[in-house]
Parts: structure tokens; C-alpha cells; sequence
């Protein structure tokens, strides 16, 4: 199995990681949490002229029909900048779900669009209704056997940006329908806004929906793994520079041992997740796979969660008191890979994935 990228695959990331440079997403990033969109949105724009949006979509919907090893280049490099706005659900979740629907109808019609930055699309999994208390976000209800939940605490469905994308879809069980912006909901990350969902018309309905919200499941968990290993590495990268500059009893704090230790242990784990990743991306890539896919794509997603979570916690400490600030530009990472950390479904409910999916291996073993 092969887990290194090819040249074409790093010189994608390249571009993009020079664009999200070029950018100066931090600007962007604090004014699409206070509600001004247009240099986030000038900026999805040009990441969909590079193609970052239609990776996934076959050509005959506008797309490049690529595969989810170029997703997960291209999602790397987004976390890394830190860039605002839906593009799990436009660039990943959406264009898995409307291309596994039985009726390709929607698809024709809104994927084009989608893959041009023309319009963005969000999109809230729901569970079963009545499973519990549920996190606002796109995290699994407590107590639910269902699966993933967008959920706000009164029960009301969730999604990212509805009041600036134009298609929104809540999806639950074996129904996806269109639906409209509510109240803005609370996110620890600013830039993630959240918003209820009023469900409206039905889209898709019966046999064969319910596999489709399961793949645009694990196609937006994976997508969110690879952001939160790309802002792990951009939070590794700040906090090398800092110690480099940061002087304590008359020379950088970056060349005392326990200060090596931490960031050595940050890139570790950085590097220990990114195989799993990668790992995750062929297994959606082959349908042979399919019966390891919440196994894989939940170790990925919860690997990267983790290495990401700890590259923010010793980033913080390495900075010290100016990393607590919100003007400094740490914390939008910071904010960031908390909230994508739940996204997408929690720590606790990938361990609970992995720990069915390892059971069930030995079960049928045994038999």
C-alpha cells in the first residue's frame, strides 16, 4: 500500500499552500466571525479556480473526479491556513451525498455550481430523534446509537453558515431534505458560525438514502481529519519559530531541553497520524474497503484530532501568556482545532466506532 503522495499530489499542496500564504487568511478568519464574508469568500474563489471544491464531483457534474487522496492534499493545506467557511460540507459531504443518492437529478443541478465557488452548500446529519443531549455541532447525540448528530441542545439541527450558503440539506435515517437558517447557535470558534435548521421540502427518501448519509459522513470526517493534521502543523511551525525568538535568562527558550521534548512529542504525534489518514483515504478510495471504513476513517479522524489537540495545547504553553490573547493569531488555531476536534463526531464516539468495528473482526474470526 502506498502512503507516499506523487509529484502532481505535492505540487497541489504546494499551490495551495502558497495561496493560503498570499492570503493572509487571519484577517479573513476574524472578520468572517464578525459577519463581513468577502475576503473569505474571495478566497474560497480562488480555491476553487485551483479546483479544491470539485475534487470529488465526476466530470459529468463539473468536477475532476479525483479522489480522496487529492481531498485529503487539498483539506491538509486548508486547515494549515486556517481558512473560514463550509468547505467539508461544499467541497466533501455534499458532493458524497448527492453522487450516492439513487436520483442524480440534484446532482447535476447543484454539484457544477458547488465546484466553481459559485455557491456553497452546508449540510447537518442528524440521528435519531430523541437520543439525548447533543453538542452544537456536527457531533453524535449522547446516549445515541444512531450515529452522527448536528443537534443544537433543544434538538434542532445545525449547520455551518446557513445564512450564507444556498443549498442546505439536513439528512437523518433515510430522508434528506432542504431546509432554511434559524438562530445563530454557539461555537467556541467564531469563525465556525452555526446556525438551526427549519427542514423543509424532501429531497431524497427510502432505499438506498440511508447508505448515502453514511458516505457523506465519513467523506466529511475524513476531510475534517486532514484539517485539523494540516492546523497541527501550522501550530507546530508557529510555536518553533516563537521558542526561537522568545529569549529567558539570555538566550531563546527553544534550546532548553524540556521545551525540545514537548515539540519533539508534537511532531511525533503529527507524523504517527498522518499514515492513518492516508490509510483512511484508500480505503474510501476502494470499495473492496467498505467493510473496514468507519474503522479506518474513525482512526484517522480521532489520530488527528488528538495530534492537533496537543499541538495546541503545548503551542499554548510555549507562548505563555501572550498565546491566550484573541488578538494574537494563535488563538484562531487554537479555536479552530477545539471545535473541529468534535466535529464530525466526538473523540468518545470514533473510539466507540473503532472498539464495534474491532469487536465484530474478532466475532467473525472466531466464527
Amino acid at each position: 500500500m502506498r502512503f507516499a503522495l506523487t509529484a502532481e499530489q505535492l505540487d497541489f499542496a504546494t499551490s495551495l499552500r502558497k495561496m493560503g500564504e498570499a492570503a493572509k487568511t487571519p484577517g479573513a478568519v476574524r472578520a468572517w466571525g464578525a459577519g463581513d464574508s468577502a475576503a473569505g469568500l474571495a478566497l474560497i474563489g480562488q480555491l476553487a479556480e485551483a479546483g479544491a471544491l470539485g475534487l470529488i464531483s465526476s466530470e459529468e457534474n463539473g468536477g475532476f473526479g479525483a479522489g480522496p487522496v487529492e481531498l485529503i492534499v487539498a483539506f491538509t493545506e486548508i486547515g494549515r491556513a486556517a481558512v473560514p467557511g463550509p468547505l467539508v460540507e461544499t467541497a466533501a459531504a455534499i458532493p458524497a451525498l448527492l453522487q450516492a443518492l439513487p436520483d442524480t437529478d440534484a446532482a447535476a443541478t447543484w454539484l457544477p455550481q458547488l465546484a466553481e465557488g459559485a455557491k456553497l452548500g452546508t449540510l447537518a446529519i442528524a440521528g435519531a430523534s430523541g437520543s439525548g443531549s447533543a453538542r452544537t455541532d456536527n457531533a453524535p447525540a449522547a446516549g445515541s446509537t444512531a450515529g452522527p448528530s448536528a443537534l443544537s441542545a433543544a434538538g434542532a439541527p445545525v449547520a455551518l453558515d446557513a445564512d450564507i450558503t444556498d443549498l442546505i440539506l439536513v439528512a437523518a435515517g433515510d430522508r434528506v431534505s432542504f431546509a432554511g437558517a434559524g438562530e445563530q447557535a454557539k461555537s467556541i470558534d467564531a469563525a465556525r458560525r452555526l446556525f438551526t435548521l427549519e427542514t423543509g421540502n424532501v429531497l431524497a427518501e427510502g432505499e438506498g438514502v440511508g447508505a448515502a448519509i453514511d458516505l457523506a459522513f465519513d467523506t466529511a470526517a475524513l476531510a475534517a481529519a486532514a484539517q485539523l493534521l494540516g492546523a497541527g502543523r501550522a501550530l507546530l511551525d508557529t510555536s518553533v519559530d516563537y521558542v526561537k525568538q522568545r529569549q529567558q535568562f539570555g538566550k531563546p527558550i527553544g534550546q532548553y531541553q524540556a521545551i525540545k521534548h514537548h515539540l519533539a512529542n508534537v511532531m511525533i504525534g503529527l507524523e504517527m497520524a498522518q499514515p492513518l489518514l492516508y490509510r483512511a483515504a484508500l480505503t474510501l478510495q476502494d470499495d473492496a474497503g467498505a467493510t473496514t471504513r468507519a474503522r479506518d476513517i474513525s482512526a484517522a479522524k480521532l489520530a488527528c484530532g488528538e495530534a492537533a489537540y496537543q499541538a495546541a495545547r503545548i503551542g499554548l504553553q510555549v507562548h505563555g501568556a501572550i498565546g491566550y490573547t484573541a488578538e494574537f493569531d494563535l488563538s484562531l488555531w487554537l479555536t479552530k482545532v477545539t471545535a473541529l476536534r468534535s466535529a464530525w463526531g466526538t473523540p468518545d464516539f470514533h473510539r466507540a466506532r473503532i472498539a464495534a468495528a474491532l469487536r465484530a473482526g474478532s466475532t467473525g474470526a472466531a466464527a
